[in-house]
């Protein structure tokens, strides 16, 4: 949905509309290519997401305080940096591979065929974009998760619903918040293959493609496949803090953290005193 000039048969107007036109001319297997590159490359990506996360965080936070809109915004942000330097390749290649009539047998196909033609310069065409997207995208996540924690559970006791509610809340905001962004990382890693933008010059960075989209699909442009990129965010990050605060819990990490907040509870009451 969010290809600026796709092929006139993968033209939707809908999510649903989407949903049934794939699976009608594409098979239900069409709604799941990418998804073995995708499944390599997100294990050790979100392994050096949340370890650098929680080491930032604690880093940019005093000793004897909890932590701060700014310490949360901070490490959100140093390691989106290294997140998205492992995985845009892999995006790349992920959204190459979903595009309608996509020529690519399979992964390694794509990798060598976009390696040959473009070069690997190809693979990050749109870090600059995808970091001014994801930056902002993270800094939204995180601050929002850990406000809706201290609302939910202030104690930071493990409460798979709160974790669920909070993630959900979280991953919407910044998903809605961060679109325009996303339009313009998907036209840089696929306009090669658009419709009407093969025999065109090519764009570089998001400057270009920001004034490209504008030219030919106006403001609204900026928001095709909102609702798509809720309906998948609200889920995925509910699941992903899920089963990250389950692995805390199971390593006993968040009895440290509950121990942490009730010290630093203590101290601010008797420093009242």
């Amino acid at each position: 949905m969010m290809v600026l000039q796709p092929s006139p048969e993968a033209k939707y107007r809908s999510l649903y509309e989407a949903f049934s036109k794939i699976i009608k001319t594409e098979h239900t297997r069409a709604l799941f290519r990418g998804i073995g590159v995708v499944a390599g490359g997100a294990g050790p990506a979100h392994a050096l997401y949340f370890s650098c996360y929680e080491v930032t965080k604690k880093y940019l936070t005093k000793a004897n305080t909890r932590s701060t809109v700014l310490a949360q915004g901070g490490a959100g942000a140093i390691a989106t940096l290294i997140h998205d330097g492992f995985m845009n390749p892999i995006d790349v290649v992920k959204q190459r591979m979903q595009m309608y009539s996509s020529p690519y047998r399979g992964v390694f196909h794509c990798v060598s065929s976009v390696y040959q033609t473009e070069g690997l310069s190809a693979f990050y065409r749109s870090y600059t974009t995808q970091l001014t997207m994801n930056i902002p995208f993270q800094v939204v996540h995180f601050v929002t998760y850990e406000f809706q924690q201290d609302f939910f559970n202030p104690t930071r006791g493990y409460y798979p619903l709160s974790h669920m509610l909070s993630g959900a809340g979280a991953g919407a905001l910044a998903a809605a918040s961060t679109n325009p962004l996303d339009v313009a990382k998907t036209f840089l890693n696929t306009h090669h293959q658009s419709w009407t933008l093969r025999s065109e010059e090519r764009v570089h960075g998001m400057v270009g493609a920001v004034a490209k989209i504008y030219q030919t699909a106006g403001v609204r442009g900026f928001f095709r496949g909102v609702t798509a990129r809720v309906v998948y965010q609200a889920p995925s990050t509910a699941v992903c803090w899920s089963v990250y605060e389950f692995f805390k819990f199971w390593f006993g990490l968040k009895e440290q953290e509950e121990m942490a907040i009730a010290n630093i509870t203590a101290n601010a009451s008797s420093n009242s005193r």
